[in-house]
This record gives structure tokens, C-alpha cells and sequence, in this order.
């Protein structure tokens, strides 16, 4: 059975329609906070001096705002490539372990599929649905509701993220300044961060990265993120076996 006909069998399942419903309602809260990021992502691209047609390229395709907004300095400033891949390489590592967990969930599909919802597996996804859903179906294929409740959750944030990003590029000139939308996007990181929070582990592992970004915010070229995220790591997996050995 192709990819298509596959998720059209499962579309057509009431058990489907009730979680992709289930999905759109408990994502709600935090697309909020999406869009709120989208917005300030979109008039920083739009008043990056880099041309129209590659800020609407990296928003549609690239759906990654932290290694967007990193990056985009970078490339108006002509800083090399092999700084810009390895910027948005390091931000967007915490994906290759939300991937290790999602294997448990889909890997069972087709490589179509998992490359399409790949793309829509963002962070606010990541944390509703392995709350919602901890454990993965024996099969190693996301059953009925699962498939419905991830998509419901995805593509909410997806249009969330990307209305309000290409409002912000168009309108970036309309929008004030004294707004403060850097504060905004601020608020609106900790609203999609703090969700995560769920055990002594990840709270120790953020509390140590905020430390260590806030202690060497004066290093160049972003490289604070580079130290936090390292810590982070550390911290977590220390903290992880340290409580999980007891």
C-alpha cells in the first residue's frame, strides 16, 4: 500500500478524526507562544538585509527559529558557510535526540513518511505528545490515534508558526520598534521551554545551561548558545544517571 493510501485509511477512522481533533485543542496554549516567535523571527528576517526571496525560503523550508535567528547575522555579515552550518548544526541538535525517541513511534513507516512528519516534529510537538502519549505501539507503527494526535498537534503549530512569520516579514515595516520584540520573543521561548521541565534531570540541566549562557554572554559570535548546550548535555546526562541509579 502506497504512503498516500496508507494515511488515507487511517484519515478516514473515526478513532483518527478524534485525536487529530484532540491534538488541535491541546497545542492550542502553546501556539500562542509559537506565534509570538514566528512574529518576532519574521521582522528580524525581514530587517536582516538578506533578499526577500531566501528569508521566505528559510521560513517555509527551514521551520527552525532558533538556528534562523542565529544565522541570519551570519549570513548578512558574509561569515563563512562552515559557520553557518555549524551554528544551525549545534542549535538544532536537541532534533537528533528527539529522533531517537520518535523512532519508537514511526519507525515502522515508510521513509516518505517519516521525512514528511520530520519536518512538522517541532519542540511544543515533541513534549504534548510523548506527554500524552509515553509509550510506542509494540509494532513500531504509530497507531490510529497516535498518527491522528501527532498530525492534529503538528500542523496547528506548522500554521501557527508560519502565519505569523510571514506577517512579521511583510509587515516588518509597520511594526514599531518601541514594541520591544525581542522581549517578546524572549517570553515566548520560555512559554514553548518550560513544559519541558518534567523531572529533576531537565530542570538541573537548564538551570546549568542558563547559568553558563548568562555567565559567558560576552563571547563572540554566539558561542555562549555553543556553551550552554554543552552544559546542558553534561548536566543532563550527570543528573540523569545520578537519579536514576537511585
Amino acid at each position: 500500500m502506497s504512503v498516500r493510501s496508507t494515511w488515507r485509511a487511517s484519515i478516514d477512522d473515526p478513532a483518527w478524526r478524534a485525536a487529530f481533533a484532540q491534538g488541535r485543542r491541546d497545542i492550542a496554549g502553546a501556539a500562542l507562544g509559537t506565534m509570538a516567535m514566528g512574529l518576532v523571527a519574521g521582522v528580524a528576517m525581514a530587517k536582516s538585509g538578506v533578499g526577500l526571496g531566501v528569508i521566505l525560503a528559510m521560513s517555509l523550508l527551514v521551520f527552525a527559529s532558533a538556528s534562523q535567528l542565529a544565522c541570519l547575522p551570519l549570513i548578512a555579515a558574509g561569515a563563512p558557510l562552515w559557520v553557518i552550518v555549524a551554528t544551525a548544526c549545534v542549535l538544532n541538535l536537541r532534533f537528533v535526540v528527539f529522533s531517537a525517541n520518535w523512532r519508537r513511534y514511526f519507525g515502522g513507516h515508510r521513509r516518505l513518511s517519516r521525512v514528511l512528519l520530520s519536518y512538522l516534529a517541532g519542540d511544543p510537538v515533541y513534549a504534548q505528545f510523548v506527554h500524552r502519549h509515553p509509550q510506542p505501539s509494540a509494532t513500531g507503527r504509530a497507531t490510529a490515534q497516535q498518527q491522528g494526535y501527532f498530525l492534529g498537534l503538528a500542523l496547528t503549530n506548522w500554521a501557527a508558526w508560519h502565519v505569523a512569520s510571514l506577517a512579521g516579514i511583510f509587515l516588518a515595516d509597520a511594526i514599531p520598534a518601541a514594541w520591544g520584540l525581542r522581549f517578546i520573543g524572549v517570553l515566548a521561548l520560555l512559554a514553548l521551554a518550560l513544559p519541558m521541565l518534567t523531572d529533576r534531570a531537565v530542570r538541573c540541566s537548564a538551570l546549568a545551561a542558563g547559568g553558563v549562557a548568562l555567565a559567558t554572554a560576552s563571547l563572540p559570535m554566539g558561542l555562549n548558545v555553543v556553551a550552554a548546550i554543552a552544559t546542558a548535555f553534561v548536566a543532563g546526562t550527570w543528573a540523569d544517571r545520578r537519579w536514576s541509579a537511585r
